[in-house]
């Protein structure tokens, strides 16, 4: 949290918060305005005061369409969210582009009859005249052809819009609560919506974007299996993790565009000693070492930047645990050896709940240490369910728990494991925990599974966390699942 600057308590920002970058360091205040003039920029605002909520809309060049988004929220293409999931009444929606304004309201509500009963600050025809002389400044110097493709998109939109004004609510849609925002303050504005079962989840379903995750773990366990099979010393396993750690801080140091590092010789010497394992480390990274004209070896970005800026803090963290392990003498079989091969990615996640932003659900997932899965209601119970990717089966061997960064009291201790063979219709345990105590920040702690069970998804129940009296919150800051597709 930010002190105001005068500047920003002037339009009613008494609350500032200050973001940091966790890739560049770089940070960014955002106040919270709620001055509507400083919402909307030039313009008055008149007949009383009014409640925003900034959401976005992205042309889909393809389909040349508007796509309804909600940064805040993690949602997207679901517009009636608000009315539906939140509960709100709607009174204007309005669009606002590089090429004019436009009421888009009816995209936004299934009981277009009970908004219009609400819109009386003045009359449609005035809404639609306003609107229109808006749009017609913004055209005024365009060409002949771009206003040709832009109001042919208009004509589309129009259609698309009067459309939805006469559909009927379809009462099959289950959509969540507002997830923004602290409990208490989403109580009070009644948009939790309806949470009371493991039927029904206050968050959307959500993609798990970590098939690097797996890539990393399985190049860094091929690694330490070479180090296990070879009985390399542990201390020359340290040199090589510690070279492994360095060079990775340069390159996620470096220049995000031409991202690449120089290595010194005995770098080099490593590398080579390693080859195959290091080589296959460096691809899941997006990252190959090359000989250049001048002689000298480097690691460099190669593909998509962005593979590589999601990749080098994950296999940061993972050999930041390697190297803690070996200097503490931690004993390591391939069945409980840190990271494994066979780790499942790219699944689907659902949960019970979860905290806007830093408390996601699929931060369970991405393999950075810190983030975490943040459930506010969940110290009494809470579940989450990861389904497979395109309904594949699985026989789960094991899975990792890592404790989060903070609150010791948040931890889960008592828990439920469940596999499903119809994507979630019917659930079988196939491992119980009690009384289970992580020993610190980030601790893992591997669970083998006994019991065999074919499942295409699977549902971790959480009974009950360490402390749950005066502590309303679970949290976990790593799930890990592992096993061989069926």
């Amino acid at each position: 949290m930010g002190t105001p600057l005068p500047s920003e308590i002037k339009f009613g920002a008494n609350r500032v918060e200050i973001y940091r970058c966790n890739y560049c360091s770089g940070t960014t205040r955002f106040p919270r305005y709620n001055d509507p003039y400083k919402k909307l920029g030039k313009g008055a605002v008149e007949n009383g005061p009014i409640a925003l909520h900034s959401i976005v809309e992205l042309l889909d060049m393809m389909l040349v369409w508007w796509m309804h988004l909600d940064p805040c929220e993690g949602v997207y293409d679901n517009p009636l969210l608000y009315e539906k999931g939140w509960n709100k009444k709607l009174d204007y929606v309005i669009a606002i582009s590089n090429d004019g304004v436009r009421d888009v309201t009816k995209r936004y509500t299934r009981k277009w009859h009970e908004v219009l009963s609400r819109r009386i600050i003045t009359s449609e025809d005035n809404v639609s005249a306003v609107l229109s002389s808006i749009t017609g400044k913004y055209r005024s110097g365009l060409s002949i052809d771009r206003l040709a493709v832009i109001e042919k998109r208009d004509k589309k939109e129009s259609e698309e819009l009067s459309k939805a004004a006469y559909l009927e609510v379809d009462t099959t849609i289950s959509l969540p609560g507002r997830q923004s925002g602290s409990v208490e303050w989403r109580k009070a504005r009644s948009e939790l919506g309806q949470v009371d079962s493991l039927t029904s989840s206050a968050c959307p379903v959500r993609k798990c974007v970590d098939a690097h995750v797996s890539k990393v773990y399985d190049a860094l366990s091929s690694l330490l299996s070479h180090f296990c099979d070879e009985n390399i010393p542990k201390e020359r396993a340290i040199e090589v993790f510690d070279t492994l750690k360095r060079v990775m801080q340069n390159l996620k140091d470096a220049n995000f565009k031409s991202r690449r590092v120089t290595l010194d010789k005995k770098t080099q010497q490593i590398f080579e000693e390693i080859f195959p394992s290091i080589e296959r480390l460096l691809c899941a990274m997006s990252l190959k070492a090359e000989l250049g004209t001048d002689g000298e070896c480097s690691a460099t970005a190669v593909g998509n930047k962005i593979h590589t800026s999601l990749a080098l803090p994950v296999a940061m963290d993972a050999v930041d645990e390697i190297l803690s392990n070996y200097k503490s003498d931690v004993f390591c079989t391939k069945v409980h050896q840190f990271p494994r091969g066979n780790r499942l990615c790219s699944g689907s996640v659902l949960a019970s709940g979860e905290q806007l932003p830093i408390g996601i659900a699929t931060a369970a997932f991405d393999g950075i240490h810190s983030s975490k899965w943040e459930e506010p209601d969940g110290s009494k119970g809470c579940w989450i369910i990861y389904k497979m990717l395109d309904d594949q089966t699985c026989e789960l061997d094991s899975y990792d728990l890592m404790s989060a960064n903070d609150v010791p009291e948040r931890d889960p201790m008592d828990w439920v494991l469940e596999g499903s063979i119809d994507g979630g219709s019917t659930w079988n345990t196939i491992d119980t925990r009690s009384s289970v105590i992580f020993e610190g920040r980030f601790y893992r702690k591997t669970f083998t599974v006994d019991k065999r069970y074919k499942a295409n998804a699977f549902r971790f129940r959480f009974l009950r966390v360490r402390e749950s009296n005066g502590n309303p919150r679970f949290q976990i800051g790593s799930i890990d699942l592992y096993g061989k597709n069926a």
